[in-house]
């Protein structure tokens, strides 16, 4: 109704007055009755300030302590990596908040410019635009105070500019990339490019870290420079060419910015319209049957061995979700892609981070296991939320009468499908390229011991922590105050999970040269008693809570 009464009559011009009063009201309605989520969204606020105004001072002193150079670095390189940030953290981390979802415009007539226009303002709402608004404020009183007033205004006017572009480049690049997953025949290539990006991180950081070891910081003002030339640097330095005299470099910076704004949004309009029309599906035709024919279910070639009865059932129907739907299918790549950025971190930081970085790598054992112990504990860390993935599709259990210890077994033993191929070629490479070859067989025993109390540990987060995702094919797509509750979630289930995991750490620790072979077998024992204690006591739990936990997880209209 409230979308309706927004958009009024065909005849009736619809302004971008309208979307800001529709997600305003649907931000309030959803505060009804809900005191967790106004919680979660005021320690976001609080949050976002802190670190907005952090990011304010930092910004400013540089112009304050008249230091041309430090201030000129401080744009280009500060700006470029908080335009980055916008770029990439809602594919890895928090999501982006989707309180008007476009899908729910296809029927209405709303032509795609004012769409598009109206979602990006709308956009500009919330807490992150706010946060990074004034964050970057701090550089129009650094350009202030080396250039005066005009060089303050054209900062201004670069500052807007970029918190626009910031925007603009999230929601099109999350856009684009849900609607290549949505696609079956593409997802591998989204796989392979996300794998590439991962394994630029480490050596990009050693080389940074090589040229700064040192170094006088003035090194990288030619960085600077050409990243003030790009579209992440490019709004923010154009205030610092005023200061410096270089009154012709700011129309040009101010221009690159808006040139790219306005090619992303076209860009986003063109996802956004498959987002609202739907994907098409590729697959083989449905295989026909007639009235009366009982219908069977179809179990996946890898599940071959698998009992046909209602744990089978529900074992094949989560490992295709898992493969099938486009949200899992993008934690399942995100989860990939930070497992092998935080080991190659902890078993190459000597390299890294070394007063004297070097090509040699000095892992120890402990060090070893402490970074499969991370593998572990982020293998399991998505089924933090795990119904929330299933939505009003969890009522079908319910009347099914699914008992809460078969829903949890077979779901983590679903996830383990998928995962447990991952983390064991996550070993083996990392255990080939410290030289320690001998050290796999204590590594996949960590890596069993860890993932099977991540389990159990986010299993019961699954129950008592859950909370409702958007329904809207953006597999990014988060409600308002959702980021948060994501973040809190993960944080505390890696916490749990690493404490559970302390026996493993301490048999590293003591047991020497023995517990390279006895890690193995204590840890597949570890783990999977771990993980069955977990499916005991949070099944039990379950089946007294299906429905409060159904009502969690329904999406809020």
């Amino acid at each position: 109704m409230a979308l309706t009464a927004a958009v009024g009559t065909a005849t009736r011009a619809v302004s971008l007055r309208h979307f800001v009063r529709l997600k305003l009201r649907i931000i309030g309605n959803g505060f009804r009755g809900q005191p967790r989520r106004v919680a979660l969204f005021a320690g976001g606020v609080l949050f976002g300030l802190l670190y907005a105004f952090a990011g304010f001072a930092l910004a400013a002193v540089t112009g304050s302590a008249d230091n041309a150079d430090a201030a000129h670095l401080a744009a280009a390189l500060g700006g470029g990596v908080v335009a980055l940030a916008w770029t990439l953290l809602p594919l890895v981390f928090f999501g982006v908040d989707e309180t008007l979802d476009p899908a729910r415009f296809a029927l209405l007539p709303v032509n795609r410019r004012t769409l598009v226009t109206g979602l990006l303002t709308a956009a500009l709402i919330g807490v992150p635009a706010a946060a990074t608004l004034i964050a970057t404020a701090g550089l129009v009183v650094s350009a202030g105070a080396l250039g005066g007033f005009g060089a303050a205004l054209v900062e201004a006017v670069g500052v807007l500019l970029g918190l626009v572009f910031c925007v603009a480049v999230s929601r099109a690049v999350t856009s684009a990339f849900a609607t290549m997953l949505r696609s079956r025949r593409t997802r591998d290539l989204a796989a392979v490019l996300l794998a590439v990006f991962a394994a630029m991180i480490g050596p990009l950081q050693i080389a940074i870290n090589r040229a700064s070891v040192d170094a006088d910081w003035r090194r990288f003002l030619p960085a600077a420079e050409i990243v003030g030339w790009t579209p992440f640097g490019a709004p923010y330095t154009a205030g610092f060419d005023v200061a410096d005299g270089d009154w012709w470099a700011a129309p040009a910076k101010l221009a690159i910015s808006a040139v790219t704004i306005v090619l992303l949004l076209w860009w986003w309009s063109r996802t956004l319209e498959s987002a609202m029309v739907g994907t098409a599906s590729t697959g083989r035709a449905a295989r026909a049957t007639t009235a009366g024919d009982p219908v069977e279910l179809l179990f996946p070639r890898i599940l071959g061995w698998a009992r046909r009865d209602r744990f089978g059932a529900v074992l094949a129907r989560e490992v295709r979700y898992w493969w099938r739907d486009a949200r899992r299918r993008a934690n399942l790549i995100t989860f990939a892609v930070a497992a092998l950025f935080v080991s190659a971190m902890v078993n190459f930081s000597e390299a890294i981070w070394g007063d004297e970085p070097t090509r040699d790598v000095t892992a120890s054992p402990l060090s070893f296991t402490l970074s499969m112990v991370f593998v572990g504990t982020l293998a399991a860390v998505t089924l933090a939320n795990q119904f929330g993935f299933d939505g009003t599709a969890y009522a079908a259990d319910i009347i099914a009468g699914v008992p809460g210890r078969l829903q949890i077994a077979a779901r983590a033993a679903a996830f383990a499908v998928y995962v447990l191929p991952l983390v064991v070629l996550i070993a083996v490479i990392i255990g080939v390229l410290v030289g320690e070859p001998g050290w796999i067989p204590m590594a996949l025993g960590t890596l069993a011991g860890t993932f099977g109390c991540g389990l159990a540990a986010n299993s019961m987060l699954s129950v008592v922590g859950a909370y409702a995702l958007p329904e809207t094919s953006n597999p990014f797509a988060l409600n308002t105050g959702a980021g948060l509750a994501r973040g809190l979630l993960s944080l505390l289930a890696m916490l749990v999970t690493v404490v559970v995991a302390v026996p493993l750490l301490i048999g590293a620790l003591f047991a020497g040269d023995v517990w390279l072979w006895l890690a193995l077998p204590v840890g597949l024992a570890y783990g999977l008693g771990a993980a069955w204690l977990g499916s005991v006591i949070v099944g039990d739990l379950l089946d007294r809570r299906m429905p409060e936990l159904l009502q969690t997880i329904t999406p809020r209209r």
